[in-house]
């Protein structure tokens, strides 16, 4: 059957659209605890790439709307609302690029929760918990969690005080706080100011802290990372299948990021 010229029309339709690279800062350092910019994480720290950069550009797949934004672990709005408004705090969407939003973190951390990692089915559940229940007792290193709580109680239990917390002090929900309100309530979960029960509430914030960079770092494959920009941000070449073709360049290659997915037939 011969080819009409609405099916060569489709055939470009269908090709990849390949969106203009923005210039973010070469290198993008984590800082936890501090706040930067009006975020507890995002410091910034600089590099010795070039700003003119040779480019090889992949054949990947790489369209968001693949993604299915659907909940899988919470079930009421006010807790996955919370939830947003925390993690866009510890990732914030500024000139260097989306935050954890907008990156599809959130709904990284609902998947999560929805499976075997919610639950720590592969994680040793026996006694005895070692719970700390004084500040002075916490060591300065994190030595895992120490609770009969699963990751999927905690985070219910810290999502529902950081909005009882929000409503308690300033009358309003957390999602709908303003950035200073929110900062102050993620800032006393983080130094254990707020009381919880059966666990730390620096526990909880270290838990949601280390969750949303997964989200926004992590592989597409898994929910987060959305179109892949949270790579773009860092330079980050993904999941590649070979650097054969500029292993032997001096200077720094820019390489269109590639997922997991892309090895998939998808």
């Amino acid at each position: 059957m011969e080819k009409s010229p609405d099916d060569d029309k489709q055939m470009k339709d269908h090709k990849k659209y390949d969106p203009s690279r923005r210039k973010f800062l070469k290198n993008t350092g984590l800082v936890a605890g501090g706040v930067v910019g009006g975020s507890f994480l995002g410091g910034l720290l600089t590099n010795n790439f070039m700003t003119k950069n040779e480019t090889v550009t992949n054949t990947g797949t790489e369209n968001a709307a693949d993604f299915q934004e659907a909940l899988q672990f919470f079930t009421r709005h006010e807790d996955f609302a919370v939830l947003q408004a925390a993690t866009e705090q510890i990732f914030p969407k500024d000139e260097h690029g989306p935050g954890a939003i907008e990156l599809g973190a959130p709904y990284y951390i609902d998947k999560q929760l929805a499976g075997q990692w919610g639950v720590n089915a592969r994680d040793y559940r026996s006694g005895p918990f070692v719970p700390k229940r004084n500040i002075s007792e916490r060591p300065t290193e994190m030595r895992g969690e120490q609770s009969i709580l699963d990751r999927g109680s905690i985070f219910l239990l810290g999502l529902r005080k950081m909005n009882e917390e929000s409503m308690k002090r300033f009358n309003v929900s957390f999602d709908k706080a303003d950035d200073t309100q929110q900062i102050e309530i993620l800032q006393d979960f983080e130094t254990g100011d707020i009381k919880l029960n059966g666990l730390l509430s620096q526990e909880f914030f270290f838990l949601l802290q280390r969750s949303t960079i997964e989200g926004v770092y992590s592989d597409p494959l898994y929910g987060g990372n959305k179109n892949m920009d949270g790579w773009r941000m860092k330079e980050f070449p993904g999941a590649q299948a070979s650097y054969a073709g500029v292993i032997e360049s001096e200077d720094f290659v820019k390489i269109d990021p590639v997922s997991l997915r892309n090895y998939q037939g998808h």
